[in-house]
């Protein structure tokens, strides 16, 4: 895949180093295909959805602090720089982006930062990572560090690695900040390299959170992440990437858990590499097809789906206009994105949701 090594274009970059107020922008993304791959190596394929998160960066040349203020909750918070402390709360990525962002750049006076999300958390549509690209955005325009987009994607992942605690991958971080509407994003993790794939205009996407939140500072992702490296270590090998679905047979001296962890894994790569060829080719019952042999892969060898996003799935796949649903993001919890007939998704996302809330007595959101 070509290398893209020129940074996007922004439409409110300001070049003005003595500007004092800067408002940068990040959008959410909903991975199609892909999932709990790109910590192992793997391929990933997601796209940019139309909810963002804005930050409005005020410096303050006089001061040594940091306050955030969020207009979706009405919280305030503040910090001096160089004393950030975790806390389990939202505030982590504020402080978390202010450490790593230390790390390598000298941040010199205090600022104040006003965060507009649309991006709802806790939906697997990487809330975080939009806050946090969006932050990286603003602090490198306002103090003109010269970052490019992949280094801060790479910021990104260290903030949640290294100050959150959340063993991600790099997916999240480079989506949000190189991902579009209309396309997707195939993304290499192993070497980054990357190509934008246009989606047919023959088919509506569909994104329903399922009212049920998911964290990805909890036991069930960082567990999933150490089976991985452990089946690593027994097989010999670096990175699940390292084997093809021709490997499968190998999986056998694994234990039944690891082995069905890293079946997933295995298997999910070249779902990604098939997709985007039915993407390419319009092959809209060939994407459904894998989008239900993905989901069906996390529920049964990855464990990261629950009943009601089974349901969730369910239902849309029994409608006669869409082509395959799947959990999508980190799971334990979050949404589903499906892929319907032109013109249906409205009406599909609505009969979907509807008796969800009947059976479940959640409180659905289509986002998409």
């Amino acid at each position: 895949m070509k290398v893209h090594t020129n940074q996007n274009t922004h439409e409110n970059t300001r070049k003005n180093t003595h500007q004092r107020t800067v408002t940068m922008r990040a959008s959410g993304r909903v991975n199609l295909i892909g999932e709990h791959t790109d910590y192992n190596g793997g391929f990933v394929l997601p796209t940019a959805i139309s909810q963002e998160t804005v930050v409005e960066l005020k410096l303050n040349p006089d001061s040594k602090l940091v306050r955030a203020e969020s207009s979706n909750t009405g919280k305030r918070f503040e910090c001096a720089l160089g004393s950030e402390k975790l806390t389990h709360s939202w505030s982590d990525y504020i402080q978390g982006v202010v450490r790593i962002l230390s790390s390598v750049r000298t941040i010199p006076c205090g600022f104040d930062i006003k965060i507009d999300s649309h991006v709802p958390m806790g939906s697997g549509l990487s809330s975080s990572a939009a806050l946090e690209v969006a932050l990286f955005r603003a602090l490198n325009e306002a103090f003109d560090f010269g970052l490019q987009d992949v280094e801060i994607a790479r910021l990104c992942q260290r903030v949640e690695n290294e100050f959150v605690g959340a063993r991600v991958g790099i997916m999240d971080p480079m989506a949000c900040s190189l991902a579009r509407p209309g396309s997707a994003l195939f993304l290499d993790t192993r070497d980054l390299s990357y190509r934008v794939v246009d989606l047919p205009k023959e088919l509506d996407l569909i994104v329903i959170s399922s009212g049920i939140s998911h964290r990805n500072v909890g036991g069930g992702y960082n567990e999933r992440r150490a089976q991985c490296e452990t089946a690593c270590r027994e097989l010999g090998i670096n990175e699940l990437r390292d084997l093809s679905v021709s490997d499968l047979p190998k999986l056998d001296r694994l234990s039944d858990v690891l082995k069905r962890r890293a079946r997933h894994v295995i298997t999910e790569n070249e779902r990604v590499v098939q997709a985007v060829k039915a993407i390419e080719e319009r092959d809209l019952p060939r994407l459904g097809h894998l989008f239900k042999e993905s989901h069906l892969s996390m529920k049964l060898d990855y464990e990261t789906s629950i009943p009601e996003i089974d349901l969730l799935v369910e239902l849309t796949n029994s409608e006669p206009d869409v082509y395959g649903a799947r959990l999508t993001g980190g799971g334990f919890g979050g949404s589903i994105v499906a892929i319907a007939k032109k013109g249906k998704g409205s009406t599909v996302s609505l009969r979907v949701t509807e008796r969800y809330q009947k059976e479940t007595g959640e409180q659905p959101r289509i986002l998409t």
